[in-house]
């Protein structure tokens, strides 16, 4: 049965990060999630990407409209948001456009940065997690796994990657307003993930001082404070670490706020009202926006920062063009194999449906002329019709595997309906 593909989410284009946050897929919440996903009726198969930028869900069923229907409705009651927050947020793709939205996000040429190389990392790791519960299956799987050959191609064979501008260059950009120099900062890492580190790297290649790495599993924090030549540092005693930085990077979310009014108030009464910058990276956020009304200190999230990368968009505009162009040959060619998952079901049931009028035929002959006929020529008339069907489905056949697109399937469909495929006919129609 034909599968339709259906794409649902909000993104930074169309939702901020306070509506992000409300949607976000985190704390073991995505395998519960997926395993509702496809107890659907609709849905047949699902993968939710779900990332500090956007929440999507990729599902694909045997009816596009129904689909298309039970998505949007399946994020609100799942995540507990009234429906009016999402209104105007969310966005529908479908078919083609949804498996080409897919290909953009894993090519890193729908990212806030692009040509970002984290957003696929992101895309495996969840995907992977749906084929574990048994969310994904044949259409899906082939669909990621073309998602991550298109990133590599783009990655390969265009230069987007190198006019990358990271999202923790853009956070050394905010803190070189802030600051004139980095030798005598410290820096604090709350959260010892990709993100975070990748930010902490780039502080550091600034010449920044001192880092302290801080996260719930102390053993990590020691590994990546190891990594990077740091201080790791206990979670539990932030309140005690927190007046020592100059930089506090957020790369860990939660249910509530890692750091609120209180503890930053406590941490710069202590700082005798020496600057802060705190740059959140997790969605949700694990930082009180109310922060950013103390004086002396500056509160950034992930949606600040997009005002400093794009500066950097038109670079990268020629080679996102090149990119784009791989993407939409790479859909095409999904969409064959897709199309062609109707066609070898077809051709099956099409020559069986006429091998078997010929062999009813035949054996009423046979019966016809008994045993009068030579079994030399009952051969030789075995043969013959087989013949004569060979002849006749070759180049229906051949049209059905040639065609592509919208022709292939309107072929199948055509072939099914005037021979009957699929129904129970009366084997005496044809007489």
């Amino acid at each position: 049965m034909a599968q339709e593909l259906v794409l649902v989410g909000l993104s930074h284009h169309t939702a901020p990060v306070e509506v992000r946050e409300q949607l976000a897929f985190s704390n073991g919440r995505l395998e519960p999630a997926l395993r509702a996903l496809v107890a659907l009726p609709a849905v047949s198969e699902g993968v939710i990407l779900s990332t500090c930028n956007r929440v999507e869900v990729l599902a694909c069923g045997p009816s596009g409209d129904e689909v298309a229907a039970t998505l949007p409705q399946f994020l609100a009651a799942e995540q507990g948001v009234a429906p009016d927050t999402l209104q105007g947020r969310l966005y529908t793709h479908r078919g083609r456009e949804a498996v080409r939205h897919l290909f953009r996000v894993a090519a890193s040429l729908d990212s806030m940065v692009v040509g970002e190389p984290q957003i696929l990392g992101q895309l495996k790791d969840q995907y992977a997690v749906a084929a574990e519960v048994g969310a994904s299956g044949r259409v899906l799987h082939r669909c990621f796994h073309k998602s991550f050959s298109v990133a590599k191609r783009v990655r390969s064979e265009t230069g987007i990657a190198a006019r990358a501008v990271s999202v923790g260059s853009a956070a050394v950009e905010l803190a070189k307003e802030i600051f004139d120099r980095f030798q005598d900062k410290t820096a604090l890492l709350i959260g010892a993930g990709a993100m975070g580190e990748l930010t902490a790297r780039q502080l550091l290649a600034q010449g920044t001082g001192t880092l302290m790495v801080a996260n719930r599993t102390f053993e990590r924090a020691s590994d990546v404070a190891a990594e990077l030549g740091g201080i790791a540092v206990p979670f539990e005693k932030l309140g005690r670490t927190l007046p020592l930085a100059d930089l506090v990077i957020g790369a860990a979310g939660g249910d509530g706020y890692l750091l609120g009014l209180h503890d930053v108030q406590e941490a710069m009464r202590e700082r005798r009202g020496r600057s802060m910058l705190l740059i959140d990276l997790a969605v949700p956020r694990g930082f009180d926006p109310t922060i950013n009304t103390l004086d002396a200190v500056y509160l950034y999230d992930v949606d600040d920062l997009e005002g400093v990368i794009a500066d950097n968009k038109g670079a990268r505009a020629e080679q996102a063009t090149l990119a784009e162009e791989i993407v939409a040959g790479e859909v095409e060619g999904f969409y064959r194999w897709l199309d062609g998952l109707d066609v070898v079901p077809t051709v099956v049931e099409l020559r069986r449906t006429f091998d078997a009028v010929r062999e009813r035929e035949l054996a009423r002959f046979l019966a016809a002329t008994g045993a009068a006929l030579d079994p030399r020529l009952r051969d030789e008339v075995d043969s013959l019709t087989r013949a004569i069907v060979n002849k006749i489905l070759h180049a229906p056949t051949a049209e059905l595997r040639r065609g592509s697109g919208r022709d292939q399937a309107a072929y199948v469909e055509a072939i099914r309906a005037l021979f009957r495929l699929g129904r129970d006919a009366d084997p005496d129609e044809e007489a």
